[in-house]
């Protein structure tokens, strides 16, 4: 029995090596977050049409969190207490291409798609998400150090009751909202409480959203692909 063997060119194997180290490369001061936090639970929303949008959003090519350095290294500080609770965190964003960003205006300036109104802003007009602020041109999250995210049981996977779905825009996403429950309020005060512990300030209209207290781009905004 001849055993075939496959001789691969050594210039050809330097090529590959080459291609797959390109499609990795990050800007200086970026990682990808599993590559520290292996564990972490990532579930961008945006790479899916499981969004305001109903579409997955220009810019994000896979299911990868990439955040800066410094942010994941914090985010890592924030799962491992929490992993003392049975407790896990789940990320919807991290890093947001500037594309996203000019895709979500184009879609906000579209007054009659609204697929999915009833969902994420029914007592919003769609003209109004700018006024409101909830669709801006800028986005902090394109400066790589601000990320999405909620807590997950490790028993059944399930995210927390925060009292409103991520990514809804009204009074209901509000850090104080006062029309909760006993069991929403302490899911979110737990939330808030972790995460500033570790160093991340709120933003005080969405329960979800942090980002890194002396961030290492505050005034970058970046347009790399998420891939």
């Amino acid at each position: 029995m001849k055993i075939l063997k496959i001789v691969v060119p050594l210039c050809l194997v330097f090529i590959l090596v080459i291609a797959v180290q390109e499609k990795r490369s990050l800007p200086k001061g970026f990682i990808y977050a599993k590559d520290m936090i292996p564990d972490i639970d990532v579930e961008l929303r945006y790479f899916s049409n499981d969004n305001f949008v109903g579409d997955t959003i220009d810019g994000y090519k896979a299911n990868k969190l990439i955040l800066t350095t410094q942010t994941v290294e914090a985010l890592r500080n924030v799962q491992h207490e929490l992993h003392q609770k049975n407790l896990c965190i789940r990320v919807y964003d991290g890093y947001r291409p500037q594309r996203a960003v000019n895709h979500f205006i184009r879609w906000a300036k579209d007054i009659n798609d609204t697929i999915n109104k009833q969902v994420y802003y029914p007592d919003v007009e769609k003209q109004h998400l700018f006024r409101e602020e909830y669709i801006a041109t800028r986005s902090g999250h394109s400066r790589g150090s601000t990320l999405d995210l909620t807590i997950v049981d490790g028993n059944t996977n399930e995210p927390l009751d925060m009292g409103s779905p991520y990514d809804f825009f009204g009074k209901e996403s509000w850090v104080e909202h006062p029309d909760l429950t006993e069991a929403q309020k302490a899911n979110r005060q737990l939330l808030q409480e972790v995460m500033l512990k570790h160093n991340f300030r709120n933003y005080a209209k969405e329960w979800w959203h942090f980002t890194l207290r002396w961030e290492p781009f505050p005034k970058t905004y970046f347009d790399f692909e998420v891939e």
